[in-house]
């Protein structure tokens, strides 16, 4: 059948042609939803009530969350990233002054500051990303010849906002730094005296050293606090790219004060060079002397043997020179004058002996008692063996307190000390106590670190007649520092103020004007007569004039002398220490030296020819051409 086509019928509605087709179409369309059951129904399904809700709890976390880290941000860490952003803005250096300086007492320069240079990170300012911070410090380890990674983990593992990465770096680095400076964010080169000490041997147990990563020792280390330096502050503004913008100093520095010292360099290179030729000529393992103002306590020269280069230490020492100082048997850090080495004083604690004995009314200054070869005392353990011998150097037959001070005669301070037969001695407890009067066993306070004590013997422990003995004459279980010797005849020279040591005698500004002058202090006074400390020192005084006395060799010194020598057992076979202490003028003493050479071998006969040769040195040296106070 045939007919119109469908295509050829138009239908309008509002203005458009509707093709019939389409009329077809919606027409099946409505039937389809009939069918269906959704004719005349929205095909939009609504949200169900538990999705709405759970996008609302969402939001409202969302909401909490960004309130809550806004309150972090700006309350809580608000300071700390203010000051992060401040510091991205500023930076605060520190600007260097002086550390004080060092005079002898004639105000001779002992310690300077030599200009360096160091160079540091500022972990702030080097770059945020890795590759970038790698690169700079690559950089930095080729031009430094360094290691790269040991560089990068020294600033990985720091906290520090500075550290020094490379010390005393030489001038050809600094200009290669310098010309670099732009590719280099967060390296800077900072200027750090180091110090250089004269003759850098000579006064090393006296001055110590200061190391530029702040250890420190001897008089750098004790006055510390008065040589260290106050630093001034340096603002600097900088633009987003770290470039410096303005500068402004906030503060200003102030250098160290400055140390004048009792010291006289003249005197202090003299001991030096004869003590340590002597050392060598007697095969000594080390020696120690010191010189005091008898009238002040202020420490003359003081030399320890072995010593070491103070330059060593604050200039970078070595790892060769480090451990041959370590492994020297000497011990060169070790000073023996006011630290002690186990020393026992042999004869040189007669005076002390005898002092004491006048005190309590032992003997008289015209008391004489026979002194035999040797004294001999029942074995208060085995009564039934045969007795105990104590034996002198030599005879020397009857002899009073000053002639047995005088050829140190061991027999006459073993009847004095502990008694024999009859005659009645101070026994143990007083020569202890008497001891301690002289300020043995305690420190005495002089201004250098690690002081020794000494030790002084336990009477406790078992304790003999024949121990009382030994320690008559400087033997047995103690030990005494050189300083705490001399220290104790600079009463008996003085008539009986026991003075605390003192290096440092004036601190002064960086113009050389007076801030403090550090007066003596007297420890304590002896309780002691002028006439019984006068029987000492003339007793003393006859070890040097006598043909017979211990120290007859300085009868030609320049001027007059009082002197007393020791010899101490070791515990080794013919080794002994050789003690001296000696003060002058005898009238009016100026200075009191005591020394002593240690493992010295020979007979205790021939031993003080180890410390008699320097002393008279010395001494003639000294109230020759040397300076005198």
């Amino acid at each position: 059948m045939s007919g119109p086509r469908l295509s050829s019928f138009k239908v309008k509605k509002f203005g458009k042609e509707i093709d019939p087709s389409e009329i077809l179409l919606d027409s099946l369309a409505h039937s389809k939803e009939k069918e269906m059951g959704v004719s005349g129904k929205k095909l939009e399904t609504p949200i169900s009530r538990r999705i709405l809700q759970g996008f609302s709890v969402v939001f409202l976390l969302m909401l909490v969350f960004i309130f809550a880290k806004t309150f972090q941000l700006q309350v809580i860490s608000g300071e700390e990233y203010s000051q992060l952003a401040r510091e991205n803005q500023y930076a605060v250096r520190m600007i260097e002054a002086e550390r004080g300086v060092i005079y002898d007492r004639n105000m001779n320069q002992l310690v300077f500051n030599r200009p360096s240079f160091d160079l540091a990170v500022l972990t702030n300012d080097l770059p945020e990303e890795e590759s970038a911070r790698d690169a700079v410090l690559r950089k930095t380890a080729e031009v430094m010849e360094l290691d790269f990674n040991e560089i990068k983990e020294k600033v990985g593992s720091s906290n520090l906002a500075e550290m020094v990465i490379a010390r005393n770096i030489s001038h050809q680095s600094i200009i290669i730094l310098e010309a670099e400076k732009e590719n280099l964010p967060g390296l800077e080169i900072i200027n750090s005296a180091e110090r250089e000490y004269l003759s850098g041997s000579l006064f090393s147990h006296l001055l110590g050293y200061k190391r530029k990563t702040g250890q420190k020792a001897g008089l750098e280390s004790y006055y510390d606090e008065v040589l260290t330096f106050k630093p001034g502050e340096l603002y600097i503004e900088r633009d987003v790219y770290g470039r410096p913008i303005s500068k402004e100093v906030v503060s200003m520095p102030q250098s160290g004060d400055s140390l004048v010292l009792w010291l006289d360099s003249g005197l202090q290179e003299k001991l030096a060079s004869s003590l340590s030729a002597s050392v060598e000529r007697v095969g000594g393992t080390g020696a120690a002397a010191v010189a005091l103002d008898p009238k002040t306590g202020g420490v003359l020269a003081l030399v320890s043997l072995p010593d070491y280069d103070s330059n060593l230490f604050s200039q970078g020492i070595s790892q060769e020179d480090w451990e041959a100082m370590q492994s020297n048997p000497g011990d060169p850090l070790f000073n023996r004058v006011v630290s002690g080495f186990g020393y026992p004083t042999g004869s040189t604690i007669k005076p002390l002996i005898a002092t004491a004995a006048l005190e309590e009314g032992i003997i008289q200054a015209d008391t004489k008692i026979y002194s035999p070869l040797q004294v001999c005392i029942e074995n208060p353990w085995f009564p039934e063996a045969e007795p105990q011998c104590y034996a002198d150097w030599k005879y020397h037959g009857t002899s009073d307190v000053k002639r047995a001070i005088a050829e140190s005669v061991n027999t006459f301070f073993y009847q004095v000390g502990g008694g024999y037969e009859d005659f009645k001695g101070l026994g143990p407890t007083k020569i202890k106590k008497w001891l301690q009067e002289f300020n043995w066993g305690t420190e005495t306070g002089v201004d250098l670190p690690k002081e020794g004590k000494g030790i002084l013997p336990d009477l406790e422990d078992e304790w003999t007649t024949g121990d009382t003995y030994h320690l008559s004459i400087g033997q047995g279980p103690f030990s005494i520092t050189p300083i705490q010797v001399a220290s104790a005849y600079a009463a008996i020279a003085n008539g009986g103020k026991i003075f605390q040591p003192k290096v440092v005698k004036e601190i002064v500004d960086s113009n050389k004007e007076s801030l403090e002058e550090i007066g003596p202090s007297i420890l304590k006074v002896l309780p002691v007569s002028q006439d019984n400390l006068e029987t000492v020192r003339q007793g003393m005084r006859q070890a040097v004039t006598s043909p017979e006395g211990s120290s007859y060799s300085l009868n030609w010194l320049p001027v007059e002398a009082a002197a007393k020598t020791g010899t101490s057992q070791t515990g080794k076979e013919d080794v002994y220490h050789n003690w001296i202490t000696i003060f002058a003028p005898y009238d009016d003493p100026e200075i009191v030296l005591t020394i002593v050479v240690e493992n010295v071998q020979g007979t205790p006969q021939g031993i003080p020819a180890a410390v008699l040769p320097v002393a008279n040195e010395v001494l003639g040296w000294y109230f020759s051409t040397g300076e005198t106070p």
